[in-house]
């Protein structure tokens, strides 16, 4: 029976079979689904698809040092997109918040910490009854956090912040209707106010329900802004859009009264959305 020896080669997926101590049949695997059969007969092609297609793990099973891995790079992501949140103009100080899904429950920025100053393990990791390791303290606004994600199975990651323009809104109880076709990426024809209650509190995260039903993101009385998305990257650029929008809004209001779109015109934006820059990066955090 011939013996063969198997080495990796550089090309990604393919392998080369050399020949065995005792001669005799010998295989190349090249890149893709061709796979080269020696024998004293000459050369011999094979499709191998099959194969590689059982000895794929598909989906990646998140285990051992996988799950360890995905564990840290979600922790990283926070830090590095809470670094973000003061010099994109969204918040200042210790305010807002941001999370992404992770497991069975969220990663979460811990209470009162300046960006600065958190690692990766000190971001908090809670579970969807709001327990958590002890000596951590998350965001107090962890219940919206985890209402939305348990109501939610599309967004994955999620930021609140006090930006001025948005948070200048919401003071006044106002909603940003369809003024501009950017509205689309809120995922519908308005970014609703959410009611005022205490922050940390159930009623607010109940409130905030409300308000997004049906939407990506939502002003909340007297407080700031939410903006979510499948990624911690798309979920930041939404918060952007959503200010901007806020302000473009506050400054036509000063000129006049603004022309809304029609909900035709509105459909029509939301359509065209679905493969407009971040909107079509689909893959989650988690």
């Amino acid at each position: 029976m011939p013996i063969l020896v198997t080495k990796k080669t550089p090309a990604i997926g393919a392998e080369e079979v050399v020949p065995g101590l005792m001669g005799g049949l010998q295989t190349l695997s090249r890149p893709g689904n061709e796979t080269m059969e020696f024998g004293n007969s000459g050369p011999k092609r094979i499709d191998s698809s099959a194969k590689n297609a059982q000895d794929a793990p598909f989906p990646p099973q998140k285990t051992g040092i996988n799950a360890v891995s995905r564990d840290q790079t979600l922790r990283e992501q926070v830090v590095t997109y809470g670094l973000k949140l003061t010099p994109s103009g969204l918040s200042q100080g210790t305010s807002g918040n941001l999370s992404v899904r992770h497991g069975d429950g969220f990663l979460i920025t811990p209470s009162g910490t300046p960006y600065e100053e958190i690692t990766p393990d000190g971001v908090v990791q809670v579970a969807m009854d709001g327990s958590h390791a002890q000596g951590l303290r998350p965001s107090s606004e962890w219940r919206f956090h985890r209402d939305i994600y348990a109501a939610r199975p599309d967004i994955h990651a999620i930021v609140h912040a006090h930006p001025p323009y948005s948070t200048a809104l919401s003071m006044c109880r106002m909603e940003i209707p369809a003024a501009h076709y950017m509205i689309a990426v809120s995922g519908g024809d308005s970014i609703r106010c959410a009611a005022y209650y205490t922050y940390g509190s159930q009623a607010l995260s109940d409130a905030v329900m409300r308000a997004m039903e049906g939407r990506l993101a939502c002003l909340m009385a007297n407080h700031g802004m939410i903006a979510t998305g499948p990624t911690l990257e798309q979920a930041m650029w939404r918060a952007v859009e959503v200010e901007t929008l806020a302000r473009q809004y506050t400054l036509a209001l000063q000129i006049g009264k603004p022309v809304l779109l029609t909900d035709t015109e509105v459909a029509q934006a939301l359509e065209k959305f679905g493969n407009y820059g971040l909107m079509s990066r689909t893959q989650s955090s988690s």
